[in-house]
């Protein structure tokens, strides 16, 4: 996969930060898209699955914002709320989320979104040296460094894992 494939390539090729774009055949019949990249990563990369992000789209009073979690965790919204500073968080409408990310369902990056929102990663991406979120379409994934991703969102790190 060549070029800026995805904004979120070419958000990582105009910035000039190293990363790599790994790909796979989504099976569209599976819509448990991040246990399909874990199990892909893991195969090929050796990746583990606490070191493979999601990137779901929450509704603040506010408007919308993004959170970062590893596949495996459940989302807090209440620790995603504390952490924007937001009273509350709930989990956005499927629709609005791809409206605002200009990404599908199970392929939002938090990279190259059509509209720049607050971004909170969850803290234990800066445990890896590497790692992996959607590139922006499902069956691609990028890999970078932690503090490039947090850099390029500008976002916010913390305990967003629901115990």
């Amino acid at each position: 996969m060549a070029g800026a494939a995805t904004p979120a390539i070419a958000a990582l090729v105009a910035a000039s930060v190293p990363h790599e774009v790994f790909g796979y055949q989504h099976d569209p019949r599976n819509q448990a898209f991040g246990d399909e990249a874990v199990a892909e990563l893991a195969a090929a990369k050796n990746a583990e699955a606490e070191q493979i992000f999601k990137t779901l789209v929450v509704e603040l009073p506010s408007g919308l914002a993004v959170a970062v979690v590893p596949v495996p965790a459940k989302l807090s919204l209440k620790a995603v709320a504390a952490a924007l500073g937001a009273p509350k968080a709930a989990m956005a409408d499927k629709a609005a989320a791809q409206r605002s990310s200009g990404y599908v369902l199970g392929g939002i990056s938090p990279l190259g979104q059509r509209k720049p929102l607050p971004t909170v990663i969850d803290e234990t991406a800066l445990l890896w040296d590497t790692v992996w979120c959607s590139a922006g379409k499902r069956g691609l994934e990028i890999g970078l460094a932690p503090d490039d991703l947090i850099t390029l969102t500008g976002a916010v790190t913390a305990d967003i894992q629901a115990v």
